[in-house]
């Protein structure tokens, strides 16, 4: 895609309202070609009616309209299919860009519904809102089952330094060329959702031995036996047989097909997740062939979908045939005469356990070929739609100089250009940390968000929201949301000492491993004690993590929390502040999400209580 100044709004926009005309358009057409299917029907029907009660003589005139009259319906329906086809992929690339309008606006309510949940007992997922509602997850498009399968595995877990930069290697690449990415995502979404399940049965039948291939005798009788079949009807309307001898190798046909009909149709079950989605599939794997890729990533995944002889695509377009040819089952009374005298599923099956010979190890390469760029492709869309965010600097551990996680305007993903405030931002080097005060509302924990958020998008491959940002490989763990837990008898301050112990397990095994380093982000630690054990607790804490190497950042409301040594000496202490409305017709109290260096001077609690009508 060319260069374009256009804001990636406009960009939408405009490719939204061509797909509009080109929906509508093929719309108008698809009536059209429906309305003359429907004309040619009823002429064909004339003519039948003609060469029943016309003259003998007008006989062969209607036989010949008629005929043609049933090849200009069969044209047309198929011209109409094709025309619909095309409708639905002008509406639906429609929708992914006014979807893109929305993500930009952060518009929550017009995006499809992601992740119901993230994966319980994660050590930061809940926390920083990778999945649900206003989430990370939503942030990124994806068009498949895979990708979006690919995408979260990135996210839930970092990627090494070297994996990082072909990750966004390849996202600069596919950035800019949205044509390209919506393609591949419109071909996904028409193939249709893809479970787990189904895509685990697929695969389990590609990658093992066939099952017909190892009974040659079924084989040979399901060959021999149509032969035998069609021979004696042969000789029986020759004249050379008197009886009804066929019907016994079709007899014979039907005892092989009950004797093994489970096992032949649950491979025919196995082997497809759906005529539509391998077809939908096959257009993805051929919109990839196609493309011209220059970042080693994708050069590589392109290679392994054509590395010689069958390409993907067309293997994938084979077993569709196939299966739809396995299909026939599924009417009942076209399949019993066929299958009866050819004894079809048997040869069906064995030209799927040929595709399987040749293609079935392949296929977990292709179809993790596809996940990897959809993964991809959703994380060059978020840099795409936001064009001031910079792609983060990742260091290995030892090339790493004074602060830790150094950034320069960050903010957090999830609001809107005009509503974020940006700060800057360092953490660490190891053995302190950076303590957060700031009255009720002012924007400490949104800041712990910012880092985690951010911090993830980095080690997936991605854009972060900053003007700049540097960091090694960090294993980030946070406490945030601690929930209590009638189920399980368990406290609120419980629940929290248990994500503390992971955190410092976490971090001891960081310390011995000497590799990595360990980021952690509390929010009022320990709130659900009282005040002067928690300050014990808490220096106690946060003391093991300054000595095991372990770098992050706390928020809290007890500003006496750091006063005595080890952490005095160690924190970087910064707050935000409030400003409370002196005049009536000023807001009671207004926040500009501004860091400032130092220890908060003020609360707002009280306030807060008389602002609710609690005075």
């Amino acid at each position: 895609m060319p260069t374009t100044t256009a804001s990636p709004s406009a960009v939408y926009a405009e490719r939204r309202d061509r797909f509009i005309e080109e929906r509508d358009a093929h719309a108008r057409h698809a009536a059209r070609l429906s309305n003359s299917r429907l004309a040619v029907f009823l002429v064909g029907i004339a003519a039948l009616v003609w060469a029943q009660v016309g003259a003998p003589a007008s006989l062969p005139e209607a036989l010949y309209i008629a005929v043609l009259a049933f090849v200009a319906f069969v044209v047309l329906v198929g011209l109409h299919a094709r025309t619909d086809d095309r409708r639905r992929r002008a509406d639906e690339l429609r929708i992914v860009n006014e979807e893109g309008m929305a993500r930009i606006r952060r518009d929550w309510n017009a995006l499809p519904q992601g992740e119901s949940a993230s994966p319980p007992e994660h050590a930061y997922a809940r926390d920083l809102d990778l999945f649900g509602r206003a989430s990370l997850a939503r942030l990124l498009s994806t068009g498949t089952a895979p990708g979006r399968e690919r995408l979260s595995g990135w996210l839930l877990e970092p990627a090494s330094v070297a994996e990082v930069r072909a990750r966004q290697e390849a996202v600069r690449e596919l950035t800019p060329r949205v044509e390209l990415r919506q393609q591949l995502e419109v071909a996904g979404r028409l193939a249709g959702d893809l479970s787990p399940t189904d895509l685990d049965r697929f695969l389990a039948w590609a990658e093992a031995p066939g099952w017909l291939a190892a009974r040659p005798l079924v084989m040979w009788a399901a060959r021999l036996l149509p032969l035998l079949t069609v021979a004696l009807i042969g000789l029986q309307v020759k004249g050379m047989v008197n009886a009804d001898f066929w019907l016994l190798p079709v007899l014979a046909g039907g005892v092989l097909t009950v004797a093994f009909r489970r096992p032949v149709h649950d491979a025919f079950d196995r082997a497809s997740f759906g005529e539509g989605r391998l077809r939908g599939y096959a257009e993805l794997l051929a919109i990839l062939c196609q493309a011209d890729f220059s970042a080693p990533r994708l050069v590589d995944i392109r290679s392994c979908l054509a590395p010689g002889g069958d390409s993907a695509p067309r293997s994938l377009q084979r077993l569709a045939s196939l299966v739809e040819l396995a299909a026939l089952r599924a009417s009942g009374i076209f399949w019993l005469p066929i299958h009866a005298l050819t004894l079809w599923d048997f040869h069906v099956l064995r030209a799927l356990e040929r595709w399987k010979a040749r293609a079935g190890g392949r296929v977990r390469d292709w179809l993790a070929a596809v996940a990897d760029v959809d993964a991809l492709a959703a994380l060059a869309g978020l840099a795409f739609e936001e064009p001031l965010w910079c792609m983060p600097e990742l260091v290995p551990c030892s090339e790493n100089a004074g602060p830790v996680l150094d950034a320069r305007d960050l903010a957090h993903p999830f609001l809107p250009d005009d509503v974020r405030v940006a700060n800057d931002v360092s953490v660490g080097p190891s053995g302190s940390f950076l303590m957060v005060t700031g009255s009720n509302m002012s924007g400490k924990t949104t800041l712990l968000r910012a880092i985690g958020v951010n911090v993830v998008l980095a080690q997936a491959g991605g854009p972060v929201c900053a003007t700049s940002l540097r960091m090694p490989p960090l294993h980030l763990r946070t406490s945030m949301r601690v929930e209590d837990s009638l189920e399980q008898g368990v406290s609120l301050f419980m629940a929290e000492l248990r994500r503390l112990k992971a955190i410092v397990d976490a971090a001891t095994e960081c310390a011995q491993q000497g590799t990595c380093i360990l980021l952690y982000l509390l929010d009022e630690i320990l709130h659900g004690t009282n005040s002067a054990e928690r300050q014990v607790a808490v220096r106690r804490v946060v003391g093991h993590l300054l000595e095991v190497g372990a770098i992050g950042a706390i928020s809290t409301h007890d500003l006496e929390l750091a006063d005595t040594e080890p952490l005095l000496s160690a924190r970087h202490a910064v707050y935000f502040q409030e400003t409370v409305g002196e005049k009536t017709e000023s807001p009671a109290m207004s926040f500009d999400y501004k860091l400032r260096p130092g220890i908060a001077t003020s609360t707002n609690a009280l306030k807060l209580v008389r602002l609710v009508g609690l005075d």
